[in-house]
C-alpha cells in the first residue's frame, strides 16, 4: 500500500567486481547473480557508521527490489596462502584457552576459491519509512565508512545514490528509473525499449531468498533468515527512437570508431 508516509530510496550498484556470496565459508567464496538483501544492507549499514553489533531491525524492515540493469560475466579467483615463517597454518579448532591450534597433520598451503562478478549493474529499490530512508539517502552520499559492493575489495564506481523517490509499489517505481547499463551496452541497444530481469520482495511471492541477516557481529556469525520475493521483468526506454541498425561511430576525421569492447558485451 501507498501513501502510509513511505518513500523509495534508489541505488545504482555498479563496479567492475562484485560479490554477494550467501552462506558460502571458508575455502569456497561465491556470488549470487544479483545483490542480497544481507549485503544491501551492509552497504547501508557502512554508510551510516554503524558497529558490526549494533542493531540491525530497522533496516530489515525494509522492502527490496533489485533490477538487473547489465548481468556482467563470473569471474574465478584462484588464491593460495601461507605462512611466510614456514609454520603449519592455523586450523578451526580451539584449545582450552580460546586459542586457534595449528593443523593437524600440518598443512603448509590453503587454497580458496573466490567469485565476482564482472562489470555488472544493478538497480536496488528500499521501501520504508520516509524518515529512515531520507537519513540512509544523506549516508550513502555522505558514508562514515568505504562503501562496498559485497566485500571490502569491490568499491562501487560512479554515485551510488539515485535519489529519494515518492512511495510506489517497487515494481513500478523500478520501471521509472532510467537504464543505468554502461554507455557500450546502451549502444547496441536496437529498439525504443529493453526488457530487464527484475526480483522484488513480495508476501504473495512464489519464491524464497534466504539472505535476511540477523546480524553483522564477527562473535556470534551471522544466521540468514528467509523472505518471499517475486521474479518479474520489466520495460524502460533505451533513449532510441528507431528499430533501426545503429550507425557506426565516425572519428573526427570520418573513419569508423573501433571499439574493441563491444565483443565482450559492454
Amino acid at each position: 500500500m501507498t501513501g502510509t508516509g513511505h518513500a523509495v530510496l534508489m541505488l545504482r550498484l555498479a563496479a567492475p567486481l562484485q560479490s554477494w556470496g550467501g552462506p558460502s565459508r571458508y575455502n569456497l567464496r561465491e556470488t549470487r547473480p544479483e545483490p542480497t538483501k544481507s549485503g544491501v544492507l551492509g552497504l547501508l549499514a557502512a554508510a551510516e557508521g554503524r558497529d558490526r553489533e549494533t542493531s540491525l531491525t530497522d533496516l530489515i524492515g525494509l522492502q527490496l527490489g533489485v533490477r538487473v540493469d547489465q548481468p556482467g560475466t563470473l569471474l574465478r579467483d584462484y588464491h593460495t596462502s601461507s605462512d611466510y615463517r614456514g609454520l603449519p597454518l592455523l586450523s578451526s579448532k580451539t584449545n582450552a584457552k580460546g586459542q586457534q591450534t595449528r593443523t593437524a597433520p600440518p598443512k603448509y598451503t590453503s587454497v580458496t576459491r573466490r567469485f565476482y562478478l564482472q562489470d555488472a549493474v544493478f538497480v536496488a529499490a528500499l521501501r520504508g519509512p520516509h524518515t529512515l530512508l531520507h537519513s540512509l539517502e544523506h549516508a550513502v552520499r555522505n558514508p562514515v565508512f568505504p562503501l562496498s559492493l559485497g566485500r571490502r575489495s569491490c568499491p562501487p564506481t560512479g554515485p551510488v545514490s539515485l535519489g529519494l523517490h515518492a512511495d510506489n509499489c517497487l515494481e513500478d517505481v523500478l520501471k521509472e528509473v532510467p537504464w543505468q547499463a554502461s554507455s557500450h551496452r546502451r549502444r547496441q541497444a536496437q529498439g525504443a525499449t529493453v526488457s530487464l530481469e527484475a526480483t522484488v520482495e513480495d508476501p504473495a511471492g512464489d519464491r524464497t531468498a534466504v539472505d535476511v541477516p540477523d546480524t553483522y557481529d564477527l562473535k556470534t556469525g551471522t544466521r540468514f533468515a528467509r523472505r518471499t520475493v517475486r521474479h518479474l521483468w520489466v520495460t524502460v526506454p533505451t533513449g532510441r527512437t528507431d528499430r533501426t541498425e545503429p550507425a557506426p561511430e565516425t572519428t573526427p576525421a570520418g573513419q569508423p570508431d573501433h571499439d574493441p569492447f563491444a565483443l565482450l558485451g559492454w
